[in-house]
């Protein structure tokens, strides 16, 4: 199972992922946790993949975060702890 990427990542997806987190008022506590998160080195499935936060979803697809949901929003694939 892959781990998430942190470093390259394309300008569109980054650029993406940064309006997400304005348009959704996603907060820095919240990012605290992900970053917390990520520090664990997770491993993900291959496929599609989220992860809940107490007031947000990150999204991903194998080794990449494709988006931050708000916590109201449905997410697709399998959810990671």
């Amino acid at each position: 199972m892959p781990k998430i990427r942190r470093q390259n990542l394309q300008p569109a997806l980054l650029h993406h992922l940064l309006d997400r987190i304005r348009s959704r008022e996603i907060s820095a506590d919240q990012l605290g946790l992900f970053a917390d998160w990520l520090d664990t080195e997770p491993e993900v499935p291959s496929e599609k993949w989220f992860k809940r936060f107490p007031q947000m979803i990150v999204c991903g697809e194998g080794d990449l975060v494709k988006t931050f949901l708000n916590a109201q929003q449905l997410p697709v694939g399998k959810e990671v702890f």
